[in-house]
């Protein structure tokens, strides 16, 4: 799939990096052309060599705190992969595509080759490094970099990450991304927000010469810069010494590390107006995005690219500082992490050493890569000697929670194994000695957190992962949109499937999994599960869903409560989890129905609860998605047949009124939920519930747009439920606007 043809909910197909990609193409910014081999043909080659079941038992035997046995397992599984048999017309259509690409450059361009995770630049887990990429790779090597990307998603350090992070290894598939390759001059990365105090006006840019790999990896500790984003100018500047940058290697592909020129070393990188105009993006990006975000670039000639933009994993608010005056100063490098560490020195200078490292040393070394996050784990505090704000040891500790110094340039010569330091993240200052510390805990270690407001309207959140739901519970006033669809296509099996094997009690118990999971995160404040509303399409790539008809356009088809009335037996399944979790005392479980046009739908879902034991409105309150103006415009007719609440699905009903495809790319530029026709059947539905006094909320991309939210408060919506990234950005737009309608209304205005 090109990169035109993607958006950023495109995770399962394209990994992050991809959709991300293609969100910012559509977004119209500068990025190099290029297309991603996609992971849903990564599962058809894996399944089709028998290996899918064969890297399970592996996984399944691995202890993952044995570094041996940890290596071990990943190596046979990357054996495997690398010696996997790609067919034929696949290898010719991805060089037909490759050509394709190059038909502006020479027959034999260079390309990167970069993976792309369908669980990685996430919220919380950014999954920094686990992946591999190669750089300028011609003609002849694609099919094995494409190869050797599908085999890192198997690293020692990809399979402990994953462990440790709660990710189930089925779960996580890779995509592989084509991408023309930029021969940069200057390179670096760029974060909206500063990331290590939460300063909402200050972006930071880091730069050194060459491919930015020297700058994400830490070889070099780059030249250092902070804007002011509302004054739009430069308030902090720190040139540093760049003796090493990585370049391409020849014309035939490859990069290598080589010095730096003298008469470069110490000169700035960036020009005043290269700042100015990478600030610009970076702003227009996060706009975009409505979230701080971590941005790669690149400028060669006289040309400036956008090569990847995801959310900053994790950033914290100004901590109280304690006063350290009296201490003996040892190091000064940039201070990355939050926090204050004690304990001591423990030098590593290879991955053979990580042993060394014990509980509360404080782990001192060149530069961190991926193969150290265990012992990173193990670290009360981290110091390297190279390495700026987005380098491997910044971004995995900010993601820990460890405090972390970087760029201290002699970390190793001044300290020695056994020292006793302590390590203050805030400042970037090693002292010496331990220090005693009461209560040293960030507001909330390895998520994104921020001062909580109440508002009148309610805040909820959309959770698709179960396992992130412990991490956005404390900021969030519930669950307006809990999808199944996930749940189930990880699986990997068709539900029906499980019922014609008689094997439902297992399928409703792995629905019950991940309810419970959310309901317990959230208890006792409401969780909205929708009933299952997966297209036919999504439901033929699983096992057993090859009876799955074939239709035209499944979004306009046989999915939401239509399916589930035709295939009754999905629905009491889903029916049976909820009583189940219900039953254990998760009494906060609310259920919706996707996709209704007609009250005799919400009447037939009803009596099949009923047939399971539940009782809808009295112990499990009953709602159902407004996603068709047919609904919007008879909603009185659902509130005769008995409502407790609704939800807009903003994305269905933006399509199905403006009769387009949003993931068309002729006419996706007509595509907004800010369409006159859209916000009208809103204003009447929340007009109507209101006045039945049912409970009105909106769970569509819609919801995480401030402007939107906005007109949502005025209308008198009753909660607003956005992605777990934008809570706090919508919390923020809500109280703003509840203020200004009191003091409107205060005014007599």
């Amino acid at each position: 799939m090109w990169f035109s043809d993607l958006n950023k909910t495109d995770i399962d197909v394209a990994g992050g990096k991809g959709a991300n990609l293609g969100e910012l193409v559509r977004a119209g910014l500068p990025v190099p052309p290029g297309f991603v081999v996609t992971a849903d043909l990564y599962n058809e080659i894996l399944v089709k060599n028998g290996m899918d079941n064969e890297i399970k038992d592996i996984l399944e035997k691995v202890n993952v705190d044995d570094s041996k046995a940890l290596k071990n397992s990943s190596k046979k599984i990357r054996k495997l992969l690398k010696n996997m048999e790609v067919p034929k017309e696949i290898q010719s259509e991805i060089l037909k595509n490759y050509k394709k690409l190059c038909s502006s450059k020479s027959s034999n361009c260079l390309v990167a080759v970069r993976s792309s995770a369908t669980a990685e630049d996430l919220p919380g887990a950014s999954f920094a490094g686990q992946q591999e990429t190669f750089l300028n790779v011609n003609e002849g090597g694609i099919t094995n970099s494409i190869k050797e990307c599908w085999s890192s998603l198997y690293t020692s350090r990809a399979i402990f990450y994953r462990e440790k992070k709660g990710f189930k290894h089925e779960d996580v598939s890779i995509a592989v991304v084509i991408q023309r390759m930029i021969n940069a001059d200057k390179s670096g990365v760029m974060f909206t927000v500063h990331p290590a105090t939460g300063e909402k006006d200050k972006l930071i840019l880091e730069s050194n010469w060459g491919l930015g790999e020297s700058v994400v990896s830490g070889v070099v500790t780059p030249d250092h810069y902070v804007i002011d984003k509302i004054a739009e100018k430069i308030i902090t500047k720190e040139i540093m010494n760049k003796e090493s940058m990585i370049v391409r290697s020849s014309a035939d592909g490859g990069t290598i590390r080589q010095k730096v020129p003298k008469n470069r070393i110490n000169k700035q990188v960036l020009k005043e107006d290269e700042i100015k105009k990478l600030a610009e993006f970076g702003k227009l990006i996060e706009n975009h995005y409505e979230f701080p975000q971590d941005i790669e670039w690149a400028i060669e000639g006289n040309e400036t690219y956008i090569l990847q933009s995801r959310p900053i994993t994790v950033f914290y608010q100004d901590e109280k500082k304690e006063k350290k005056s009296n201490k003996d100063v040892l190091l000064k490098g940039l201070a990355v992490s939050p926090g204050i560490g004690s304990g001591k020195v423990q030098m590593i200078f290879s991955t053979d050493e990580l042993e060394k490292v014990k509980a509360g040393d404080i782990l001192v070394t060149t530069m961190t890569n991926p193969d150290m996050v265990p012992a990173m784990r193990r670290s009360s505090a981290i110091v390297t000697e190279e390495g700026g704000m987005t380098c491997h040891a910044a971004i995995v500790s900010r993601e820990l929670g460890t405090p972390c110094i970087v760029g201290t340039s002699d970390a190793t010569k001044v300290l020695s194994n056994g020292d006793e330091i302590t390590v203050d993240g805030s400042r970037g200052i090693v002292y010496k000695g331990i220090t005693k510390i009461k209560d040293n805990k960030l507001q909330d270690r390895g998520s994104i957190t921020a001062p909580y407001i109440v508002t009148g309207t309610e805040i909820k959140t959309n959770i698709s992962i179960p396992d992130i739901a412990h991490k956005i519970a404390p900021s969030a006033d519930g669950v307006g949109l809990l999808r199944v669809e996930h749940m189930i296509l990880g699986i990997g099996k068709h539900p029906v499937k499980f019922i014609q094997e008689n094997n439902e009690e297992e399928l409703i118990e792995k629905i019950a999994d991940g309810v419970r999971t959310v309901a317990e995160a959230f208890y006792p404040k409401p969780v909205w599960y929708r009933s299952l509303d997966a297209p036919t399409d999504e439901f033929r790539s699983l096992e057993g869903g090859q009876d799955e008809p074939i239709e035209h356009n499944p979004m306009l088809g046989w999915r939401g409560i239509r399916r589930g009335l035709d295939q009754e037996e999905l629905l009491i399944a889903e029916f049976k989890a909820i009583k189940k979790v219900m039953d254990e005392g998760y009494t906060n479980i609310c259920t919706m129905i996707p996709l209704v046009i007609n009250p005799e739908e919400l009447r037939r879902a009803k009596e099949i609860a009923v047939k399971v034991g539940l009782q809808p409105h009295k112990e499990l309150k009953f709602g159902i998605m407004v996603e068709t103006p047919a609904c919007a415009l008879i909603i009185e007719d659902f509130i005769k047949e008995g409502l407790d609440f609704i939800s807009f699905g903003t994305n269905d009903l933006t399509q199905y009124t403006l009769a387009l495809d949003r993931n068309n790319e002729r006419v996706a530029k007509l595509f907004s939920e800010k369409h006159k026709g859209v916000l009208k059947l809103i204003e009447r539905v929340i007009k109507k519930c209101k006045e039945a006094g049912v409970e009105t909320s909106i769970c569509g991309q819609a919801g995480s747009y401030p402007d939107v939210v906005e007109k949502l408060v005025g209308f008198g919506i009753t909660s607003v439920s956005a992605n777990p990234d934008a809570v706090q950005i919508v919390r923020e737009t809500v109280a703003r606007t509840e203020k200004r309608l009191l003091l409107d209304s205060a005014r007599g205005l």
